[in-house]
């Protein structure tokens, strides 16, 4: 942990939180934490001791928040989430509750992924992508990532001395993607991709965002005063999707459906439902109401949604006529197979 930089950081939050901003703490660092408290043990490359040393460090690392938060007579609350409290529509709606609780209650909440607990493989660059999960949860107005570059640049500023900042990104499209593919950072495993794929998730859901540099001086204040700093990725009020369509393109795909051009057509031309029909072949194992990706014949992404069956009865309706669903499944749940609200177009 690097502590004159966290007081900095406390020091600018105490400032925005003393003249009535509402502020919001993603964090990472427990495992770095737990693995200095431990004095660096030798322990296997597993899940199993990343989760130990996450389970030891998350007290280190909450508890040096606390003390410096102190300083400024402010009250923290910790709150871990994991993908289950994401994907879970009513663990989503609680962990928002729980979060505008504790803002309406002046108290700053702290937050990171429940690494102790996780069963996927531990990524710091995850937080990227958290952080913009808890902008939707808490329907912020921005979203900061903070990095040790100068923003999204127009090539990598690591290898072109010539590499241009990019200021504003109006809409981040597959040239965005690919020029933040090749501009990296130093720090943690994530990168700069990934902070733009969370701009993607921040800004569909309305919420602006900006990738600056965390060691300049005075950074976060900056920033909500509007001063110019890194690069602004543009959220238009027309993009802010509704609250059971922002948690919908929060929660990860399990699977996948590839659609006919009939299909194809009703959704992204007459922003119809998607029928029985219209589906060739799927991909995944997925409950009725888990999120699913919609592809079509050339395997290009086209929406998300969530299908109101599973996989299983999904594999037996697929290409037939909507009156037959009863008559194949002995129950039915309608006539489409994903209605329009329950879908994003991407």
């Amino acid at each position: 942990m690097n502590s004159p930089h966290m007081m900095e950081i406390v020091r600018q939050i105490a400032r925005l939180h003393q003249e009535g901003f509402r502020v919001v703490i993603v964090t990472s660092g427990a495992i770095a934490a737990g693995r200095h408290y431990l004095n660096h043990p030798t322990l296997p490359p597993t899940i199993a001791s990343k989760q130990l040393l996450a389970a030891v460090g998350q007290s280190q690392l909450i508890q040096a928040w606390e003390r410096l938060f102190a300083i400024y007579d402010i009250h923290i609350g910790q709150l871990l989430l994991t993908r289950a409290d994401i994907e879970d529509r009513e663990r989503f709606l609680n962990a928002r509750d729980t979060l505008h609780a504790l803002l309406d209650n002046r108290i700053i909440p702290v937050i990171n992924e429940n690494d102790a607990v996780a069963t996927a493989e531990i990524k710091v660059g995850d937080n990227d992508n958290l952080s913009a999960l808890v902008a939707i949860l808490v329907q912020s107005d921005q979203l900061y990532l903070l990095t040790d570059q100068q923003g999204l640049f127009d090539s990598d500023p690591r290898k072109n001395p010539h590499a241009q900042l990019i200021a504003e990104v109006a809409q981040i499209t597959p040239e965005i993607r690919q020029i933040a593919g090749g501009s990296g950072t130093t720090q943690g495993t994530g990168g700069m991709a990934t902070k733009v794929a969370a701009a993607d998730v921040a800004t569909r859901s309305g919420i602006e965002t900006i990738i600056a540099p965390g060691n300049r001086a005075n950074v976060i204040v900056d920033l909500a005063y509007q001063k110019p700093i890194g690069t602004k990725f543009i959220a238009h009020q027309a993009d802010r999707l509704e609250s059971r369509k922002q948690w919908l393109f929060a929660a990860p795909c399990v699977g996948t459906l590839t659609v006919d051009d009939g299909a194809k057509n009703a959704i992204l031309v007459q922003h119809k439902s998607l029928l029985p029909a219209g589906i060739l072949a799927l991909e995944g194992r997925f409950s009725r109401g888990e999120v699913v990706r919609i592809l079509d014949r050339e395997g290009t992404p086209l929406a998300l949604g969530m299908p109101r069956y599973n996989s299983d009865a999904l594999g037996l309706i697929k290409g037939k006529q909507s009156h037959e669903i009863e008559a194949l499944l002995g129950y039915e749940y309608g006539s489409v197979a994903m209605h329009r609200d329950e879908m994003i177009v991407l």
